[in-house]
């Protein structure tokens, strides 16, 4: 995540939500990556922030395993490839908010670690998918891969104290 961390409280966080990855023709679209769970979903969300400054996208649509996009004031090729590389975020208050059951990993980041025995593990630095399940990257006297596994590893989570609960060996 290329924003800073904040509170979850705060709806002003940026939550990063793709990137652009390239160029498409010569009228100043890109050709973007797409970390929602539906890749067009990035294109319901407006405006986007490009290094911390809104950019509107005019108009995008799937081409290939990406999508391409036009953004408000970039119309030539150049003006295009000054962006490529640059992370694309939302508000945190810009996203649905989750159902009942769910999370959105930019929330668990920065989350303490605790075990159900009480001692600390270290910070949520970040999550990644491995197809059998997602793991979560834990940053305290040293690196720590814990699956988040419900009812499994993870016990609880609150996001309103920052910190999960997780039924976990502290020496593995």
């Amino acid at each position: 995540m290329t924003a800073a961390k904040s509170s979850v409280a705060d709806p002003a966080r940026l939550i990063t939500l793709g990137r652009i990855v390239g160029l498409f023709g010569v009228r100043g679209w890109v050709k973007v990556f797409s970390e929602t769970a539906r890749r067009d979903d990035i294109l319901r969300y407006s405006p986007w922030y490009l290094d911390g400054h809104p950019r509107r996208p005019v108009t995008g649509q799937r081409h290939g395993k990406g999508l391409i996009v036009q953004l408000e004031g970039c119309d030539d090729r150049d003006a295009a490839a000054a962006l490529v590389g640059t992370a694309i975020a939302v508000r945190r208050d810009q996203l649905p908010p989750p159902e009942a059951d769910e999370l959105y990993w930019a929330d668990l980041e920065g989350l303490r670690v605790v075990t159900t025995k009480g001692v600390e593990l270290g910070v949520v630095e970040r999550l990644f998918e491995t197809g059998a399940n997602d793991v979560m990257v834990v940053q305290g006297e040293r690196e720590r891969l814990i699956p988040f596994l419900w009812d499994h590893v993870v016990r609880d989570v609150s996001l309103e104290h920052g910190e999960m609960r997780v039924d976990w060996d502290p020496e593995f």
